[in-house]
């Protein structure tokens, strides 16, 4: 059965004749009349009565023409809510510092050539906040790196990112080379989020696992004050790969950290799939889509995606 079927039949009966209703649909009797014994053979009934004067619904076309009608118009409906889902709407999307560093201008201009209507909120904050936001309500999406049990969120993986010592070449004791491990980073002196950062966090962890108690001077939840000490020679820095995009010409050394257990994951979280806009569901494709091409431009220093069974 198809649209068209129910379209041709609720016209003809509108119309009361096959003549007159194929001249409205621009189409020839004899097709329109192929079409509409095609559904009767499919219904296994005879919908409509042909006599020399017009055309007559049956018993079975009358009680069929209710039906047809409430599912063209849901047809409509449902093609209008696609057109304003995609040509409007308003979409919240929260990212942490590091993340909005590399993916926020490429988001922006992605949203803005596919979808010039939706207009975009983006939110800047460390991403234990943006969790307690997106509980709220208070944004459609995040890309976050630790999980909350029992959270009713839609989770995309994304990508695995690596942790790089960032330093001034100036500082006492700063690594050198390619790459370090957590081990030899005992007596350096860091500049680090508090511990409201899940980087914190996971570097807490590892320096643990390693059996080092980390030399931290000092905290800065704010990624361009942080960057700000590195660059003076204050301290360094642990931060994964995003946050190299900051270092431009500023002379900075940067070493990735080689243990295999030390990185962060980037998981893009979103309410349910029953409470985002159209335009929301539209934003999280091109989030997806984004982040896949800069790291395969390699524009996402230390990232690599997380394969699943759709790649």
């Amino acid at each position: 059965m198809e649209l068209r079927q129910l379209r041709y039949f609720v016209k003809i009966v509108e119309l009361g004749s096959l003549g007159r209703a194929a001249l409205e649909l621009e189409v020839g009797v004899s097709a329109l009349s192929q079409q509409i014994s095609r559904l009767e053979n499919e219904l296994s009934t005879r919908l409509l009565n042909r006599t020399s004067t017009g055309v007559t619904p049956t018993s079975a076309g009358v009680a069929f023409l209710h039906h047809a009608q409430l599912t063209l118009r849901q047809a409509e409906n449902a093609v209008m809510a696609a057109h304003r889902g995609r040509m409007s709407g308003y979409v919240s999307v929260g990212l942490a510092p590091t993340t909005a560093t590399v993916l926020a201008l490429p988001l922006i201009n992605a949203m803005r050539e596919r979808y010039p209507d939706i207009q975009l909120h983006l939110v800047e904050m460390l991403s234990g906040h943006l969790a307690t936001q997106l509980n709220a309500r208070q944004i459609d999406l995040a890309i976050l790196f630790q999980l909350e049990g029992g959270k009713r969120w839609s989770i995309t993986p994304l990508l695995d990112e690596k942790l790089f010592v960032i330093a001034s070449p100036e500082l006492p004791n700063a690594p050198r080379g390619d790459g370090v491990q957590i081990a030899d980073l005992g007596g350096l002196p860091l500049v680090m989020p508090s511990s409201q950062h899940g980087l914190r966090s996971t570097l807490m962890t590892a320096f643990e696992r390693s059996g080092i108690t980390p030399n931290i001077v000092m905290e800065v939840d704010g990624l361009a004050i942080l960057m700000n000490a590195v660059r003076a020679g204050h301290a360094a820095t642990i931060q994964p790969g995003a946050a190299a995009a900051l270092k431009g010409e500023s002379g900075l050394s940067l070493v990735q950290i080689t243990d295999p257990h030390v990185g962060r994951r980037n998981l893009l979280a979103t309410l349910a799939d029953d409470e985002l806009s159209p335009a929301a569901l539209a934003t999280r494709l091109v989030m997806v889509e984004v982040a896949k091409k800069l790291v395969q431009d390699h524009q996402w220093p230390g990232a690599t995606l997380i394969e699943t069974a759709d790649d």
